[in-house]
């Protein structure tokens, strides 16, 4: 295959090296070109035609823009041993000694708990309260309950007894009237 030759003297097939330079400019957006390839893709943006496909449009100002600054050599004078690597140098930890405050830590620890024991024992004690008085309104009702429903039955038997005399007067009363 020939080689490759962008710029104003170029001669390959348009389409089909459209398609590679959108492959190879794929690549480069996620960072798997190596050198040869990069140096390709500069080389085919220093004079893009006049046709170039929207997808490679607007990478062409990037690559004219390395291109423009490559041209340019770092000046001399700049120190460029700020990009030597040196070992981080840790400043020695400042040791603080906690001892007068550990055993206030330890005794404030040990009001906290007793604290949370005796709310969590009151909590206890008062619910265990609430139940019994609990308990005890229910009995008292269940009670009253039982002397209502008592005192109903006992009136209620009263009532039939009246009823029944009332039935064997308005039996006799029917016989006097079936006579006349």
């Amino acid at each position: 295959m020939p080689e490759k030759v962008y710029g104003k003297n170029y001669k390959i097939n348009r389409y089909m090296d459209y398609k590679a330079i959108s492959a190879l400019l794929e690549k480069y957006w996620e960072g798997e070109t190596s050198l040869a390839e990069e140096a390709e893709l500069k080389a085919f943006f220093s004079e893009p035609p006049a046709d170039l496909p929207e997808d490679l449009v607007e990478a062409a100002p990037l690559f004219q823009y390395i291109a423009a600054e490559a041209q340019f050599p770092a000046e001399p004078e700049w120190d460029m041993s700020f990009l030597q690597e040196t070992p981080p140098q840790q400043a020695p930890a400042r040791v603080v000694h906690m001892q007068p405050f550990r055993n206030w830590m330890k005794y404030a620890a040990i009001v906290l708990m007793l604290a949370g024991i005796g709310y969590a024992f009151r909590q206890h004690r008062e619910t265990k309260l609430i139940a019994a008085r609990q308990e005890a309104e229910e009995r008292r009702a269940y009670m009253e309950a039982k002397k209502a429903l008592a005192l109903l039955s006992r009136n209620f038997n009263k009532g039939t007894d009246k009823m029944q005399q009332l039935s064997y007067f308005n039996t006799a009363v029917e016989k006097l009237q079936g006579s006349n």
